[in-house]
């Protein structure tokens, strides 16, 4: 449980909160820009934008590798000073991109940087939490989270009827700078100097092979790489998605705010169930519901010829985040559960491997965009089968 600490628990869950959404924001926000960006920057294909958001990810499987190490041996601190400041140099970077590949060296930076406050937030809770608590914890602060993203396409949207799209990057910066400032001056050190490692390769290839060597660890880490390459393909087309198909226009950032506090209104419940019924249970129970949701909305959509109604497509998407909204705390405690030791590197290898085996598949399923909902509804449907049958294989290692 948390010890004795100059911050309360609520100003605790809150600072997690805040650092998990630097990641939402620099991605959601952007979200009504893409189609402008595209045209300023003269991206020659549609789908090629969606590869601003898609490079973000990229950067953070590679930083969270250096990280991770860094946090456990120097604290987790000066890992996320040093993170946010790759962050705000990207940000600079992007907004003064005159090309697609300006904007991608700058979004790549930001993630690289962005993989910082997402290694060392984990490693802060499981410094202080395990078990079914600190499961909790990453529940109610992902609750709190997931309300940045509900309003993040409003705020980029906002921020287009006033200025032009660079100003964006400019708003990502102050809130970098918010976050340091807050977090630098009230949460204190929570990793003590005598649990601290030395920082040298030996060390590091040491974390990194009892983190992929154990079975469970490594497998609950590849379930949550398919989930999130889902949700990586969902985010890159989503755009399109609503105006291409739906002609969403100015309403775009309101459905997908539904569809956000769908999968944040998951993450509370799952707070409030996991103690009861425990991360297993409730992680296999949403992902039987994914499956099965994506599974009976092929044939609607064979009906209307892959474009659905936007109420019943928004019936299936706000039930389909409610089950992914599950199981991202869940996979994620599950994960690190047996790398109390080494949480610092634990954290970032599992976090590196998922997202890097993710981007490729939310990059597939995103280029996959033909002007229907086929390919996010069948990437939701074999991304959970596959998983379901992944996580009974990883349950027989804990027999």
């Amino acid at each position: 449980m948390l010890e004795k600490s100059k911050i309360s628990y609520g100003e605790f869950v809150l600072i997690v909160a805040f650092l998990m959404s630097l990641t939402a924001l620099s991605i959601d926000t952007m979200l009504p820009a893409l189609s402008v960006i595209g045209e300023d920057l003269h991206v020659k294909h549609p789908n090629d934008a969606q590869l601003i958001i898609s490079t973000v990810f990229l950067g953070i499987a590679v930083g969270m590798v250096l990280y991770g190490p860094l946090s456990d041996s120097y604290g987790r601190k000066p890992a996320l000073y040093l993170g946010l400041s790759f962050f705000i140099v990207g940000c600079l970077i992007s907004l003064m991109a005159t090309s697609l590949f300006g904007m991608l060296v700058g979004r790549f930076l930001q993630g690289f940087g962005a993989a910082s406050p997402r290694v060392v937030n984990m490693a802060l809770v499981r410094d202080r939490f395990e078990g079914r608590s600190l499961a909790q914890v990453m529940s109610f602060s992902m609750t709190l989270f997931i309300f940045i993203p509900a309003v993040a396409p409003l705020l980029g949207q906002g921020i287009l009827s006033y200025f032009e799209w660079r100003a964006i990057f400019a708003v990502f910066i102050i809130f970098a700078v918010f976050i340091l400032l807050w977090f630098g001056f009230r949460m204190e050190e929570t990793l003590a100097f005598e649990k601290r490692r030395a920082f040298h390769i030996g060390v590091i290839l040491e974390g990194a092979k009892e983190t992929l060597t154990n079975r469970i660890v490594f497998g609950y880490t590849l379930v949550l790489s398919l989930i999130l390459g889902a949700f990586i393909g969902y985010l890159s087309s989503v755009e399109q998605v609503f105006h291409d198909i739906y002609h969403a226009g100015d309403r775009f950032p309101l459905y997908f705010a539904m569809m956000a506090l769908s999968l944040g209104f998951a993450s509370f419940l799952n707070g409030k169930l996991v103690l009861r019924y425990g991360t297993r249970n409730l992680g296999k129970k949403a992902m039987k519901l994914m499956i099965f949701l994506s599974f009976l909305f092929l044939p609607i959509g064979y009906i209307y010829d892959g474009t659905p109604s936007l109420w019943l497509s928004m019936i299936y998407f706000m039930a389909t985040f409610f089950s992914v909204g599950m199981l991202f705390g869940n996979l994620n405690a599950m994960a690190m559960e047996p790398l109390g030791h080494i949480a610092g590197i634990g954290a970032a290898i599992i976090g590196s491997v998922s997202t890097l085996l993710s981007v490729p598949i939310g990059v597939f399923i995103g280029q996959m965009y033909n002007g229907t909902l086929y390919p996010l509804v069948l990437g939701f449907l074999f991304v959970g089968i596959f998983s379901f049958i992944l996580m009974g294989f990883v349950e027989k290692f804990r027999v």
